[in-house]
């Protein structure tokens, strides 16, 4: 648990507040960059409507699930990181 009693510091606080909002952007881009590697053909070329219904779809799919992925892959690793007892602070084995 936490080391006063169940209550997060201020600190604490802050860090899971930075550490949400690093997952939310570092998602949102790594969703766009995909998003338009897979669909930008269909937006940048003039093709058949087939193929790029397929391709707006295929990108919207692939970047939904990206996001959703990078998301939680960041969320756990800050929740399994050891965060050092006094910030600013290392063990001296390190």
């Amino acid at each position: 648990m936490y080391a006063n009693g169940g209550r997060r510091t201020k600190a604490e606080q802050d860090a899971a507040t930075v550490e949400a909002g690093y997952a939310l952007v570092s998602a949102a881009f790594a969703a766009a960059v995909l998003f338009g590697a897979v669909a930008g053909p269909a937006l940048l070329f003039d093709l058949p409507d087939l193929p790029s219904k397929v391709l707006l779809r295929l990108g919207m799919a692939v970047a939904s699930v990206v996001f959703v992925a990078r998301v939680v892959s960041v969320l756990v690793r800050f929740r399994r990181t050891a965060q050092p007892s006094q910030p600013g602070r290392t063990n001296p084995d390190s």
